[in-house]
């Protein structure tokens, strides 16, 4: 009777046990910002100021979320997005986002804008040990886990981005004279110094630079300098505003050099359209997004899914206009990192999903474009394409190239 005692309290113990790690699994964890009902994900964008034309980006974003919502959320919860105006200016930024973590007291930062905007936030929310998910903007420094374990970037970096264009230009023009123009900042710098890394040896090319400060009226002066130097190839580094005007004051000085267009001024609507197709035809810019206007593209799923989503949830959006494009795809990013977070909603485990992303495929990044991260590796995209003008639309050639490779 001993035995069979022992062995009943043993097999009770061990049901006990595995009852209580049943539980113990299926455990919700929260930290601020999460609850059985809703996860505070909190933005800053520049829907005023020089930077106004990426606020597009938020707005597709809070359209994305309404339609997850109306859909019943992530894991059964509400997404509240909290979206505040920095209007493109740091001391904003910082003052804004010490509302949303402190005030607020959001889960995460997503898709906060701008590399100065980022740069001036970036200590803190490592200090606070808070999420800064998919910094909006293309800083190299966005990609560090070691030193900031809580920031992730997102597109291409701007410095691999114009190590691109370097290995283009050197591949292709290698006799030619370059003028670059481009944004006193860290968007603007780092972008520079890709495009130098990316020529190598060839670095000499480069005879002349211009930089402009966002607060400029215009760059008309700057364009008049760098045609001035005799370059035949001109790198517009600038932001939207800016890479307009020199669009336009390019056809009327009549210089008509090899003209690269960096990715955040690419828009067709924000850009291409009000500077004018007709004095845009040939230039050539990187992407790693669809183009929804694409006649090619028109029996592709993601394309229709996306057209199908302005159409219920944000009707009366400018399809041309790439920031709504670029905001669906990292709001589809955000989202899937949620539904793998689980009933785990705490920041560690937010990081830690954002951080174990393979080979992910959204409706509206490039055929060939995939997401990919790892604990060492906090740079999502990686890759991009050359596009060329043609018409009123891009017209991709060449093949993908992984961006990330040095010259």
């Amino acid at each position: 009777m001993r035995v069979i005692f022992n062995f009943s309290f043993m097999a009770c113990a061990a049901i006990i046990s595995f009852v209580s790690s049943i539980a113990l699994a299926g455990e919700k964890k929260y930290d601020t910002g999460a609850t059985d009902t809703e996860i505070k994900i909190g933005n800053t964008m520049p829907y005023s100021g020089p930077g106004s034309a990426w606020g597009l980006i938020g707005k597709a974003e809070a359209a994305y979320f309404d339609k997850v919502n109306a859909e019943g959320g992530v894991n059964g919860r509400k997404i509240n997005f909290i979206s505040y105006d920095d209007a493109y200016s740091p001391p904003k930024t910082v003052e804004q986002v010490r509302r949303l973590v402190e005030n607020d007291e959001v889960l995460l930062l997503f898709s906060t804008f701008g590399v100065p905007t980022n740069t001036a936030i970036h200590k803190y929310m490592n200090a606070k040990k808070v999420p800064q998910l998919f910094v909006g903007g293309g800083g190299s420094k966005w990609n560090d886990p070691k030193n900031f374990p809580w920031t992730m970037g997102f597109q291409p970096s701007f410095l691999n981005e114009g190590r691109v264009y370097g290995q283009y230009l050197a591949a292709n023009h290698p006799g030619g004279k370059i003028a670059v123009l481009y944004q006193h900042d860290d968007y603007g710098k780092d972008i520079l110094t890709g495009l130098k890394q990316g020529l190598g040896t060839k670095a000499s090319m480069i005879i002349a630079e211009a930089s402009y400060e966002v607060s400029v009226p215009t760059v008309d002066s700057q364009v008049v300098g760098l045609k001035a130097s005799g370059a035949d190839i001109f790198m517009n580094f600038a932001g939207p505003k800016f890479a307009a005007q020199a669009i336009r004051k390019m056809a009327e000085l009549g210089w008509k050099p090899v003209h690269i267009l960096n990715i955040p001024a690419a828009s067709i609507g924000s850009v291409i359209k009000p500077a004018g197709f007709d004095i845009s035809q040939g230039i050539i810019s990187g992407g790693f997004l669809k183009d929804a206007t694409d006649p090619a593209m028109a029996n592709d799923a993601g394309v229709k899914a996306y057209l199908a989503f302005l159409e219920k949830h944000y009707p009366g959006a400018d399809i041309t206009a790439t920031g709504n494009t670029q905001g669906y795809v990292m709001a589809q990013t955000m989202v899937q990192v949620l539904k793998q977070a689980g009933d785990n909603l705490t920041r560690e485990n937010v990081m830690r999903q954002a951080a174990s992303m393979k080979g992910l495929e959204l409706d509206m990044l490039m055929p060939g474009i995939k997401i990919s991260t790892g604990r060492d590796d906090f740079a999502p995209i990686k890759s991009m394409q050359l596009r060329r003008l043609v018409g009123e639309r891009w017209q991709p050639f060449g093949q993908v190239i992984e961006a990330n490779s040095g010259p």
